[in-house]
């Protein structure tokens, strides 16, 4: 069955691009496009080496305002609409409680592999093992 409501998180990266265009060229269906801003450790300002709490904050948001904004401009060239959101926490979590939360049916991320210990995280990423390992709906990761 095709679905009806799918989630795209992006994080402004090639491959979470490709999976935008790739849903988008894929799926007729409502679309919404995810950006979770991560919250910077208080601890990793120690030496001024980050601006200040507030700063650092402003900066994530006009950021991930960038990317939503950057989502609505591709799909608007594939004649499409997405709707776009934008969240504050671990990025994983994030995207299975909005999952949950707003009836999703489909995830279509990126996987960014990498140096990392286990196998799974090695092919497909932290975040996305992270989702295809506890997402109620299908999830098709983009490499």
């Amino acid at each position: 069955m095709a679905p009806s409501h799918v989630v795209v998180p992006l994080d402004g990266s090639p491959l979470a691009d490709e999976a935008l265009r790739q849903a988008l060229e894929l799926f007729e269906c409502r679309i919404t496009v995810l950006n979770v801003v991560t919250p910077i450790d208080a601890g990793m300002s120690e030496g001024h080496a980050l601006a200040p709490d507030a700063d650092r904050r402003e900066a994530a948001r006009e950021r991930a305002t960038g990317v939503v904004e950057r989502a609505r401009a591709h799909a608007a060239e594939a004649d499409r609409v997405v709707e776009t959101a934008v969240e504050t926490g671990d990025p994983a979590g994030v995207i299975l409680a909005y999952v949950e939360q707003h009836d999703v049916d489909h995830v279509v991320l990126g996987g960014h592999g990498g140096e990392r210990g286990a196998i799974a995280r090695r092919v497909l990423g932290t975040v996305a093992t992270a989702v295809v390992g506890g997402a109620p709906v299908t999830v098709t990761v983009v490499r």
